[in-house]
């Protein structure tokens, strides 16, 4: 080969050079203008208030079988939406439903009434005289306390398959419980009869079902907290608070046969030597990493759409005030306990996410405020509808344990070539279980990751661990890995709360 020495050939070299490359970089600078969006698969459509005075500082929101939508406000009123499904094409109509109550957290349909979960008591709310307004109010329980401090929220969940309603009780303050049943989850029968459920509560942000119909509550990061958390409440369980255990007396009756009261744990503890210590005590199912992922975790709602709403059928949607934002959560039941992973899904609402509806249509709402607590969304509240555009996007679906790392699915086929021991690095740890506020991230791991199996479907593969570490986070950041079409993960990221160690 000669060399290049003419001018004009030189030239010519020079230019193709620069048009190769620059088409290079325009190709590099195009895939990334054209990264994926959490808003290419998901859109947020938010609702302007009924009047300019109007505050929907939402707490709870619910589906009327004539197609309104309910949501209750914190500040005591409860509105009926006309057209939340088609808003902006139709405008939403708005008609004030209630007032006058006490902070409402939970709303559920059932038999003609809307039921509301106060503070004080769950109250039933019917339009006898078709006039637009509840002009029916009756108690259906009030078996427990309020003392008028400012942090005695009660939180309600929708109505099981059974008729009954579930609630979850803050303490009073953050470290104390001053009224009857503060820091515990009840059950409200059919009948009204109030039943102690379960001890050990801090303070919930939310309390709802997963798919299978069981009963789950979002905890709050501080005392016995080391971080915020999603609980799944096991009849007679105790969730890690022992500040509301004095209330242990006033179950004698209720539910036959009060479960035992849990010993004072000890100072500077962990999870995994507390299981051993209280036989009641179940370990949070899903931790959410303080300040990584969210401060303050809420409502709870399943996807029970059937692929209306996405790829994630059968999960569980976690609201987050703090963040503005809504997690998606993959749950298992290992040894007998829940465990599982949460993932990042939607962030950039108006306000801090309270309430939320999933409804079987696949259309989520939510609602909240950031009075009290402040959020990243800068509104004081939101009422706002989230629609699935069609699109699939690319990310990690199941993170299952196995008895020597993880199994990963996808919601579409994997690149092989990606799948790459380099392509994946995780970092586990666990949290302090003590009286004093949270805690710091501590007993930290650096696992080594490599992949060991690749399906030929490209839809999972299985990752090796070690080491593995019983009541650890394990933190996962996949970079690397691509789609057969060549995308990123939407998110990168999971946190997996192993609980239980699968037998091999």
């Amino acid at each position: 080969m000669k060399a290049l020495t003419s001018p004009f050939l030189l030239r010519r070299f020079v230019a193709l050079s620069t048009c190769v490359l620059g088409g290079l970089f325009l190709s590099v600078a195009t895939a990334a203008d054209e990264a994926p969006k959490e808003s290419d698969y998901y859109t947020i459509t938010t609702f302007d208030p009924p009047a300019e005075d109007a505050v929907i500082e939402g707490g709870a929101i619910e589906l009327i079988p004539d197609g309104r939508i309910a949501v209750c406000t914190r500040r005591g009123q409860v509105w009926m939406i006309e057209n939340a499904f088609e808003s902006p094409a139709k405008p939403a109509k708005w008609t004030l439903f209630a007032e006058y109550l006490h902070e409402p957290l939970g709303l559920a349909w059932r038999d003609g009434w809307l039921y509301v979960v106060q503070r004080p008591e769950v109250t039933r709310l019917k339009d006898e005289d078709g006039d637009g307004r509840a002009d029916v109010f009756e108690t259906v329980a009030d078996d427990w306390g309020i003392s008028g401090n400012y942090h005695e929220y009660t939180f309600g969940s929708k109505f099981d398959d059974e008729g009954n309603l579930y609630t979850a009780l803050c303490l009073t303050g953050s470290f104390t419980s001053e009224a009857l049943f503060r820091g515990w989850v009840l059950k409200i029968t059919p009948e009204g009869k109030t039943v102690p459920l379960a001890c050990g509560v801090r303070s919930p942000g939310g309390i709802g079902f997963n798919a299978e119909g069981d009963l789950f509550y979002t905890d709050n990061q501080g005392a016995w907290n080391g971080s915020s958390s999603l609980k799944w409440v096991k009849p007679g369980s105790f969730q890690g608070n022992p500040n509301g255990n004095i209330w242990f007396p006033y179950t004698e009756g209720a539910i036959g046969k009060a479960p035992p009261l849990p010993p004072l744990t000890e100072e500077g503890s962990r999870t995994v030597k507390e299981r051993e210590n209280i036989a009641t005590y179940v370990p949070p199912a899903v931790i959410l990493p303080h300040g990584k992922v969210g401060n303050s975790p809420t409502g709870i709602e399943p996807d029970l759409s059937g692929g209306k709403f996405g790829p994630f059928a059968g999960q569980v949607f976690v609201g987050e005030q703090t963040h503005s934002k809504v997690h998606r959560v993959f749950l298992e039941k290992v040894n007998g306990i829940y465990q599982g992973a949460m993932f990042p899904f939607l962030e950039g609402f108006d306000s801090g996410n309270i309430g939320l509806l999933l409804t079987k249509d696949g259309v989520m709402f939510t609602s909240g405020s950031n009075r009290g607590w402040g959020a990243r969304g800068t509104r004081n509240w939101s009422f706002e509808r989230v629609n699935w555009t069609g699109k699939m996007p690319f990310e990690m679906h199941e993170m299952r344990a196995r008895p020597d790392g993880f199994e990963l699915t996808f919601t579409e086929p994997i690149d092989p070539a990606t799948a790459v021991d380099a392509s994946f690095e995780m970092e586990a740890y666990t949290y302090i279980y003590q009286k004093a506020y949270g805690s710091p991230e501590v007993d930290q791991v650096k696992p080594e990751v490599t992949v060991a199996k690749v399906a030929d479907d490209g839809k999972s593969l299985v990752l090796k661990v070690e080491p593995l570490t019983k009541g650890h986070v394990h933190e996962l950041h996949v970079k690397g890995l691509r789609s057969k079409r060549g995308l990123p993960l939407l998110h990168d990221v999971a946190y997996y709360t192993l609980n239980e160690i699968p037998e091999p």
